[in-house]
C-alpha cells in the first residue's frame, strides 16, 4: 500500500548577532529591574527565542523589512509581541541582526547591514 513519505522541514542554521543578544538583554533587564516584573521579563524571553525558533523553521514566512530592501529581499521583519526582530536570510543560514521595539523610530536599521 501507498505510504505517505513526510519531508522532514529543514531548519535554517540561526546565528544571533551580539546586537541581538545585548537587545535581548536590555529588554529583559529592563522589565525585570526597571519595571519590577523579573517573571514578566523571563515570559518576554522566552516569546522571543520562540519566535526566533520560528524564523528558523521558515524565514521567508516573514515580510520583507521595509526599511532594508534589496532585490534579493534577504532583510526581513518577524514581529514578536511589541518588537520587531530583524534578520537576514541566506542560503540554510539566518542571522538575526538586532530587536527593536516596534514604537520607536527604526531610522538607525542601515548599520544592522554592517553586522556579520
Amino acid at each position: 500500500m501507498g505510504q505517505q513519505k513526510k519531508a522532514a522541514a529543514k531548519n535554517y542554521q540561526v546565528r544571533i548577532s551580539n546586537n541581538a543578544l545585548k537587545n535581548i538583554d536590555e529588554i529583559t533587564g529592563y522589565i525585570a529591574f526597571i519595571n519590577n516584573q523579573p517573571i514578566n521579563a523571563i515570559k518576554i524571553g522566552d516569546k522571543i527565542f520562540n519566535s526566533i525558533d520560528r524564523i528558523s523553521a521558515n524565514p521567508l514566512a516573514f515580510k520583507e523589512c521595509e526599511l532594508l530592501r534589496t532585490k534579493s529581499k534577504m532583510y526581513r521583519r518577524a514581529a514578536c509581541l511589541s518588537w520587531s526582530i530583524i534578520y537576514r536570510v541566506k542560503p540554510g543560514e539566518v542571522l538575526i541582526l538586532g530587536i527593536i521595539h516596534q514604537s520607536r523610530r527604526p531610522v538607525n536599521l542601515l548599520p544592522l547591514k554592517k553586522l556579520k
